[in-house]
Parts: structure tokens; C-alpha cells; sequence
């Protein structure tokens, strides 16, 4: 089973940018590095898994100085039932311009 999600925000830049289309593995094994989404009070992040602790992924940004950004830096590592998938890859747009 696969999900998809529609990215937001400048956070992850240069890796993903707004608009750009993600097909999600819900369940999926997490490895540090990986792609995630994951659950918080105000909707979906999208997040690179940085490392594992106690408390759960501590999910940080690829962009830290991206307007209103929000990662564990601001609430702490995340719970496992609260990371819903791995992003697989991007789907969509199919190719971007040098820009």
C-alpha cells in the first residue's frame, strides 16, 4: 500500500520544493537519512530522520534557515506512531529546469 503527499514550504529545499508530488510507504522500515512523514498537531511534515533515540526520530529540516520552519530543534524527537511512512521518491513535476 502507498500514499502520496504534496510538499509545502521551503524547508526541505534544495531537496524538495513547494508543489512537488511524494509517493509515501506507510509502515515502512526508517533508516537515519531517510525521508519521512510524519504526524504533528497542526498537520503533516515531511522531514529527513536524523538519528534514533529513546524518545523516538529526532526529524530535522534540510533547509534550517527556511521562514517558519519547524523540525525537533522546536518539539523534541517524534514518537514511532506519529511517523506515518518513508517517502519512496518523487513523482511529480517529472523534471525541473536548471533553476
Amino acid at each position: 500500500m502507498f500514499t502520496t503527499v504534496r510538499v509545502t514550504g521551503d524547508s526541505m529545499l534544495p531537496v524538495l520544493r513547494p508543489g512537488d508530488c511524494l509517493l509515501v510507504r506507510p509502515g515502512a522500515p526508517i533508516r537515519e537519512g531517510d525521508l519521512v512523514i510524519a504526524r504533528r498537531p497542526h498537520g503533516l511534515i515531511v522531514k529527513r530522520a536524523f538519528r534514533r533515540t529513546e524518545e523516538g526520530w529526532w526529524l530535522e529540516s534540510d533547509n534550517q534557515s527556511a521562514p517558519g520552519r519547524q523540525d525537533s530543534w522546536d518539539f523534541g524527537a517524534i514518537p514511532d506512531q506519529d511517523i506515518l511512512g518513508r517517502v519512496l521518491f518523487r513523482y511529480w513535476p517529472l523534471r525541473r529546469s536548471a533553476s
